[in-house]
């Protein structure tokens, strides 16, 4: 398989951010509970992502904190520029109910906020990282470039936390289960296990001793692509499942909201390594599909599932982009097709839809018109979905041509949109009342 070229949003992101090649370094923990560090595709994974055999009781509770040092950083005579930076290990409640241990890191901004009110807090839902525990957004902070020979990772999502941090508005950022977090597989793509890390991501950052934030601090969510989905999902579940975190504004851009649309969309992509990441999550936070899954997976499809369990997106997109999922099968059929001939597999996906259900607060939801990797017409749809239930939603569709690539017309909209975005955020936690254009809806593309 000839290599391919890195997506050109996350090369351009590590390009601005001057990132170095580094490998992962091992950190102390600041408890006893942590356990020797462990090691993925040569990278070493610090011993504090090693979470404890017990979690504390309530959702959002801090496990274990350590300074975090950024790679960019300036000094001022106000202290460092962005801020400071904090790592955490959290407790939150997975799809089933368990308790999980959750990693991610807060940033206190040495910038001063100009909105109203107090500091702001919001939580970021990174994109697509990948499912080996060295892609964690947390370590890309700390590193934005990993590069080892066995394994690529930008950090692209740090463009997004500084563009907030330099407003003023602290940020918190979550790992979701799994990522980091060295006891099980990340659930990638999976709902609930995604919307309550970051839900519980803001109680860890209330909780945490030394930041700004409190209980009155606005708060607002920041999600593209996989973050989109997860930052969709924590506005619809909010109400129920963490009523103390009142959403000032969720922003959404290019959310997976239907999964079997996605599924269908990303085969043979560059991205095409996403579909073994969400049929790992998925046998993990429900272990009675596997029988489903080993009567129409071959050899290559189960090898194919291990190698990605333990990637990165650049790792996945070198050695598996541009395959299709008919390879994995005993009958040659894609994934899809099989999802759509067994209603237990449609049944689980159905389950996972986003739009169900009315999003707490006011949502923007932005989506590139080209993009064919998350499709723009199930995004679309979502919005037109919460709109129908009531829900204060601005819609964007983010008119960049059609730029020839996949990978670049679903990841262009993510920085051409991200300072509108940022700014659509901010007013919301300044205390301004949100527009809606949800009557226009249906005349837009």
């Amino acid at each position: 398989m000839p290599a391919r070229r890195l997506p050109a949003a996350a090369v351009l992101v590590a390009a601005c951010l001057g990132a170095q090649a580094v490998p992962a370094a091992a950190a102390t923990a600041t408890d006893a509970t942590a356990t020797g560090p462990v090691v993925s595709r040569g990278v070493t994974i610090p011993a504090f992502y090693t979470p404890p055999a017990t979690l504390p009781a309530d959702n959002g509770a801090l496990v274990r904190t350590e300074p975090l040092p950024l790679a960019l950083h300036l000094p001022t005579l106000d202290g460092p520029l962005p801020g400071r930076a904090t790592r955490l290990m959290y407790r939150s409640t997975d799809s089933n109910g368990d308790p999980v241990a959750v990693t991610g890191a807060y940033i206190e901004p040495t910038a001063a906020w100009k909105g109203g009110g107090a500091r702001p807090l919001v939580a970021v839902a990174p994109g697509t990282m990948g499912q080996g525990d060295q892609c964690a957004a947390s370590m890309g902070l700390e590193h934005p470039l990993l590069f080892n020979g066995r394994t690529v990772s930008v950090g692209y999502e740090d463009l997004s936390i500084y563009h907030l941090l330099a407003q003023g508005v602290a940020v918190v950022v979550t790992d979701y289960a799994g990522l980091g977090a060295t006891d099980r597989l990340h659930t990638y793509v999976n709902r609930v296990d995604e919307a309550h890390a970051v839900l519980d991501a803001v109680r860890a950052a209330r909780r945490l001793t030394g930041a700004s934030v409190t209980a009155q601090s606005r708060v607002g969510l920041f999600g593209y692509s996989q973050g989109g989905g997860a930052t969709a999902a924590a506005a619809e579940l909010q109400p129920a499942y963490a009523p103390d975190v009142r959403l000032a504004g969720t922003y959404s851009g290019a959310p997976p909201a239907d999964l079997a649309e996605v599924t269908r969309a990303i085969d043979g992509s560059g991205l095409v390594g996403a579909i073994g990441w969400s049929l790992n999550g998925f046998l993990q936070s429900d272990p009675s599909l596997r029988p489903l899954a080993e009567a129409h997976l071959n050899d290559a499809g189960r090898a194919a599932l291990a190698d990605l369990s333990t990637m990165c997106v650049g790792d996945a997109l070198f050695a598996y982009g541009g395959r299709r999922s008919t390879r994995w099968t005993t009958d040659g059929r894609s994934i899809s097709d099989i999802i759509a001939a067994t209603p237990r597999l449609q049944t689980f996906l159905d389950g996972q839809r986003i739009g169900t259900l009315k999003p707490a607060g006011p949502v923007r939801v932005a989506t590139g018109v080209h993009d064919n990797l998350v499709p723009h017409a199930q995004a679309r749809r979502l919005a037109a979905d919460w709109c129908a239930k009531g829900a204060d939603v601005v819609y964007k569709d983010v008119a960049l041509p059609d730029l020839g690539s996949a990978l670049v017309n679903h990841f262009g909209p993510l920085l051409a949109d991200q300072g509108t975005a940022v700014s659509w955020l901010t007013d919301r936690l300044s205390g301004e009342p949100a527009p809606s254009n949800c009557a226009d809806l249906p005349n837009r593309p």
